[in-house]
């Protein structure tokens, strides 16, 4: 007589093997969608248009507006030695240039000897009642420190450049790129050439896309 032989299957082997599938299922997924979000949704890269910002009297401004323009962003201040030079060159300059092609953006700052301690609004009348601008001028704010506005931060990182006083100018191509900056001494004179530049490129452009 035979003896009885019993097979009992392997406890546990179908279930580990379902999970051990389930798991791969899921990395394999996971990966994939990775993968894919890295190919067609990579993160926007900022440029100085990408911004917001507040207009002197609070109101949220987008600085796409002046995407396509030559623009020169400078931290202004009311009661500074430079004032008076400054304010006249650069009305002089957006008069010139602008304003289809070009513009001058003030971002009034008060960091520096605290020369520039009056509201966003009188800032404003100050600028236009006594050099006529005719170029915005935005809200007061802080370009050093952790407060920093995060468009002008953006300026300071791309030029590894930070203003140490009042007017320092940067000059930004109509893509949102720094192109250069200058100090408050420098003459406007050594400012024409390079907006100049930057103008001749944006006609050009404009002619060959008819």
């Amino acid at each position: 007589m035979e003896p009885l032989t019993t097979t009992y299957p392997l406890k546990y082997s179908v279930p580990k093997a379902r999970v051990f599938a389930v798991f791969l299922s899921m990395v394999l997924c996971t990966t994939t969608l990775c993968l894919l979000q890295h190919r067609f949704f990579k993160p926007k890269i900022k440029d100085f248009y990408s911004f917001e910002v507040k207009d002197s009297r609070g109101r949220t401004i987008s600085l796409e507006k002046y995407r396509g323009k030559a623009t020169l962003v400078v931290n202004v201040a009311s009661y500074c030695q430079y004032t008076d030079k400054n304010y006249i060159a650069l009305q002089e300059l957006h008069r010139e240039f602008g304003p289809s092609h070009f513009t001058v953006l003030a971002f009034p700052c008060n960091q520096f000897g605290e020369s520039e301690p009056s509201s966003s609004q009188e800032i404003e009348s100050f600028a236009k009642g006594n050099y006529g601008v005719t170029f915005p001028v935005f809200h007061k704010i802080k370009i050093l420190g952790s407060e920093a506005d995060p468009a002008f931060k953006f300026l300071i990182d791309s030029s590894k450049k930070e203003p140490r006083w009042n007017f320092w100018k940067y000059l930004v191509s109509p893509e949102g790129k720094v192109v250069k900056f200058w100090r408050p001494e420098e003459p406007i004179q050594s400012i024409k050439p390079e907006v100049a530049s930057l103008i001749r490129q944006i006609i050009m452009k404009k002619r060959e896309d008819l």
